[in-house]
């Protein structure tokens, strides 16, 4: 089978014994946008401090021109709809080094080779016998052998191997089924200081709460199960892993772009290398404190920071932020983490990365998704780490759900900000605090007609209801800065789900039955669509 996407052609085995997900074309797509950028960041920074770079393009020629205009130039070339050449774009022989540690069938690495600027040598690994084949195959039918080399062996064997200035990687790339915990200790350490490392999490169902014990296990963070933290918290506790181990080698995480996405989470994060600043890794983990009545959120450093930039001092924070029952509605409190208390993308970099996915529609299959995401997250508060769900706080007091305009009108007149998270639709992030939240939600409430005398005597509801409003004043006329920029430039934010949607089975080796599998993969996945 002929698979194309983007600039590459794959074969493809129709038995499944070699994992493919065309849905993931979303993910391998926002990965080149930001590797370019990466990339283009890079060249500049070296040109400017005198690496010299050779570039061959059939007769395309650097000049002497100033260092702007040759990546103008560069970019042009690689983005430009006139290029339709077969092989890669740009060959630098100085460039940057690239692993997919987790190769399968060679996909993203082929389209590395034909899509990327700058790039010295791919390698595109796979511990499968079956993957590795294909992947020599791809390599070949695509003509980027020059570029690409295929490497069968075990991915965190392979990273731990290649540390050390002269063989660690700009770029790594990790996307596994399921979890990619047991990769990151390696990944951290087979990166160049200042390198890519790009990471994909399938195992949603852990991070979201159901398996607190396994999740704990893996990424050393426990989670909590509620609605208003689900993808947001899944972030945070993967890039709380990344830098837990890149901090053990005196190494620390900048976050460039962090999206959840439908069923997994994509993360990309510099890594550099500096012992003075991975320690200062410690305060920026926090604590939730949620209650489990109301979902209200408070939230804690681990540690605290005193002092100077230059001379800065550390201590346990002390706590707990909340009492022994939550003021808005006398129920408990539930603890996770720990968690990223840091931000979670670079706002300049995504700005970037979506300005050219905007130049350039039509490189990207997925250019209007992406557009659509991107403009969510510029648009994201960059310093609230957790959010509401309108949904969800209805549910709590029982009532019909309010518009997101509204709530948003009423916290907006109430002097503090709000904007929504990338990855839920009616989604609140706010500075405003918890008693301010269910004030406006008390307000609505009078206006539903709730039977209280049917309510629980200890539920939220009921103690939330027969809370004197202490905001002085809730005021639900529309806001002008209500809906987002995004929204009323009619961006598309939540697509419809593609056909098919969803995590698919796990690759099985032809030796095991993957023929007689692979017969049943699209029937079973129609019968369980929309399920989850």
């Amino acid at each position: 089978t002929y698979v194309k996407e983007g600039k590459a052609s794959i074969l493809f085995p129709s038995e499944n014994s070699v994992f493919y997900n065309p849905v993931q074309e979303f993910n391998r797509d926002v990965t080149i946008a930001v590797i370019t950028e990466f990339i283009k960041a890079k060249l500049k920074k070296d040109k400017i401090n005198g690496n010299i770079f050779l570039f061959d393009l059939q007769n395309f020629q650097l000049d002497d021109s100033p260092v702007d205009k040759k990546l103008e130039d560069i970019m042009m070339v690689v983005l430009g709809s006139e290029y339709e050449g077969g092989g890669p774009p740009i060959v630098s022989h100085n460039g940057v080094r690239i692993l997919e540690a987790l190769s399968a069938t060679g996909l993203r690495s082929v389209r590395f080779a034909k899509e990327l600027p700058g790039v010295k040598q791919i390698v595109a690994n796979d511990l499968s016998e079956d993957a590795f084949h294909l992947i020599k195959q791809n390599i070949d039918h695509n003509n980027v052998c020059d570029v690409v080399e295929a490497n069968q062996g075990d991915a965190t064997t392979y990273m731990y191997i290649n540390r050390g200035k002269s063989k660690e990687f700009d770029v790594i790339d990790i996307d596994p089924y399921g979890s990619a915990a047991c990769f990151l200790d390696s990944a951290v350490q087979a990166v160049k200081p200042g390198g890519l490392l790009c990471v994909t999490c399938t195992d949603m169902a852990v991070m979201a709460g159901n398996f607190p014990g396994t999740c704990w296990a893996k990424y050393q963070s426990v989670p909590l199960k509620t609605k208003a933290c689900h993808e947001q918290v899944n972030l945070m506790m993967v890039l709380s892993a990344i830098s837990s181990h890149a901090a053990r080698y005196s190494r620390y995480i900048v976050p460039l772009l962090s999206l959840s996405v439908d069923f997994y989470v994509r993360i990309f994060v510099q890594v550099h290398y500096k012992p003075s600043i991975a320690q200062q890794t410690s305060s920026k983990q926090i604590k939730l404190y949620r209650c489990v009545g109301c979902s209200s959120f408070h939230s804690q450093h681990l540690v605290d920071r005193k002092g100077t930039d230059k001379n800065p001092t550390y201590f346990a924070s002390v706590g707990p932020p909340v009492g022994e029952r939550c003021l808005e509605c006398n129920h408990r409190h539930k603890i996770g983490g720990p968690y990223w208390g840091s931000a979670i993308h670079d706002l300049d970099f995504v700005n970037k990365v979506l300005t050219s996915v905007k130049s350039f529609p039509t490189r990207f299959g997925t250019a209007e998704r992406i557009i659509g995401m991107l403009s969510m997250v510029v648009e994201e508060l960059p310093d609230i780490p957790f959010y509401y769900v309108t949904d969800e706080l209805s549910m709590t007091l029982r009532c019909g759900s309010p518009p997101s305009k509204l709530i948003r009108s009423a916290i907006l007149n109430a002097g503090y900000r709000v904007s929504g998270f990338h990855g839920r639709v009616n989604s609140i992030k706010t500075d405003a605090p918890p008693t301010v939240i269910w004030d406006i939600m008390r307000t609505w409430g009078q206006s539903q007609a709730i039977k209280t005398e049917k309510l629980k005597e200890d539920s939220a509801a009921k103690f939330i209801l027969n809370k004197e409003i202490e905001t002085k004043k809730i005021d639900f006329t529309e806001h002008k800065d209500a809906d987002s920029v995004s929204k009323v430039k009619g961006i598309v934010r939540f697509p419809n789900l593609p056909a098919n949607w969803g995590p698919k089975s796990r690759a099985k080796s032809s030796k095991d039955g993957g023929i007689e599998l692979s017969l049943d993969l699209k029937e079973k996945s129609k019968k369980f669509q929309g399920k989850r």
